[in-house]
């Protein structure tokens, strides 16, 4: 039941905005402008305040280190296997092999099993780095290929996830972002951001509902893709043993990787790739393979509660 306590509210939002898209509810101009809203102005928000607040602690650097290898390699391996998975989504598919959604999936589903422990978190300040600092610079550099340096290094430092990442590192690392919250203007900041930021995963999953379409000829390559991101989250959970033996012999912190590895593409990975998605084939295709990749998330977690739990 834990489960579907978490994954129903997911699939509530996609289902309503699948249904939007089929009755008409809104037009494709109105979900642009959602689009606009969410993904230029309160995502970053959103950012800012996940690496604002993260907590950076040195004996998690070794797992932090490797998670974030893994999914740079994950990269680089989605990027050679593109012949196999589809070239016409090369620009973007990659990607989507990489980072996972450790807080709205990963997260909850662990915790239904193991009760209480933080162990996710510490793979999510990898996920964070990779997907809010390394992602956006490649991708800009990407989008401006043809410009000159002066004008790719603006391109980069004028993006707004750029700008996020980099304002809440200076007032995390600094410590000014404690001392503010510590202050009498603390509750407030905080109100601030909780109201910025609380409705933006639910509008993410219902643009992605609202571009599911899962045409035939992009069902094999979404599968295909799906096997190639299964096969690199078993051989990353096989270098938690190799790297790590004597956390993994603690079934609260196996299950840990397990369950995280095995989730689907994190859905603030959207909009940061968003630029180099041209075609609405290509956003049909993203959410197509978020949503179904869920399916593998299920069938995992139930055989962990089953078998390891």
């Amino acid at each position: 039941m834990k489960a579907l306590e978490t994954l129903a509210p997911v699939f509530f939002m996609l289902l309503l905005g699948f249904i939007a898209r089929v009755k008409h509810w809104i037009t494709p101009e109105q979900k642009e402008g959602a689009n606009k809203i969410v993904f230029s102005i309160l995502f970053p928000v959103l950012i800012f305040s996940l690496i604002a607040n993260v907590s950076f602690e040195t004996r998690h650097i070794w797992i932090i280190l490797y998670v974030f290898v893994c999914f740079m390699l994950a990269l680089i391996i989605g990027k050679l296997v593109t012949t196999f998975t589809g070239k016409k989504y090369g620009k973007f598919s990659p990607h989507m092999i990489t980072v996972v959604e450790g807080g709205n999936v990963a997260l909850p589903l662990y915790l239904s099993i193991v009760g209480s422990s933080s162990n996710t978190v510490i793979f999510d300040i990898a996920g964070t780095i990779t997907a809010f600092v390394v992602f956006p610079v490649l991708i800009a550099r990407e989008t401006a290929e043809n410009a000159s340096a002066g004008d790719i290094m603006k391109k980069i430092f004028t993006n707004s996830f750029v700008i996020a990442v980099i304002a809440g590192l200076f007032l995390n690392l600094t410590g000014l972002w404690g001392t503010l919250l510590s202050s009498s203007f603390g509750p407030s900041v905080t109100a601030v951001f909780d109201m910025a930021t609380k409705g933006i995963v639910p509008m993410i999953l219902f643009i992605l509902g609202y571009e599911l379409t899962v045409d035939q000829k992009m069902l094999g390559s979404i599968m295909k893709l799906a096997l190639v991101k299964t096969v690199l989250a078993v051989l990353i959970i096989l270098g938690f043993f190799v790297l790590f033996p004597s956390l993994m012999k603690d079934p609260v912190f196996m299950i840990a990787p397990i369950i995280y590895f095995f989730s689907p593409t994190g859905f603030g990975l959207i909009p940061i790739i968003n630029p180099v998605m041209e075609t609405s084939e290509e956003k049909e295709f993203a959410s197509a393979f978020v949503s179904l990749y869920m399916s593998i998330t299920l069938i995992v977690y139930t055989i962990t509660v089953l078998f390891i739990a």
